[in-house]
């Protein structure tokens, strides 16, 4: 029977579409924001479990040091930073985002 609640990787896709473009979040930051503190691994399979079509921006999405984690994929890591970089999102010479001009500040 269906509750009619969202389930949880409807409400991390949901708050993951209101970043804005050009900003990141962190896996744990999306957690806090739906409720769920201590699934910020959950958000990282629900951007996985993403299919093909989706609309979902996940490349917003980053680990807590401003750094892309890696894929199971060969090439997404450099996919992801391309899609960012193309959004005006900034990396320093080590890989790592300028967190401080551009996580998303709720």
């Amino acid at each position: 029977m269906d509750s009619g609640e969202p389930s949880l990787y409807e409400l991390i896709y949901d708050m993951v579409c209101s970043i804005p473009e050009g900003k990141v979040a962190t896996y744990g930051q999306i957690a806090r924001l739906i409720g769920r503190p201590r699934n910020a691994r959950q958000v990282g399979y629900a951007l996985a479990a993403l299919p093909e079509d989706h609309e979902v921006p996940w490349q917003r999405v980053v680990n807590i040091k401003g750094e892309i984690s890696p894929r199971k994929q060969a090439g997404y890591d450099d996919y992801q930073r391309i899609l960012l970089e193309e959004e005006g999102v900034e990396f320093n010479p080590a890989g790592r985002i300028y967190l401080k001009q551009f996580l998303w500040d709720v």
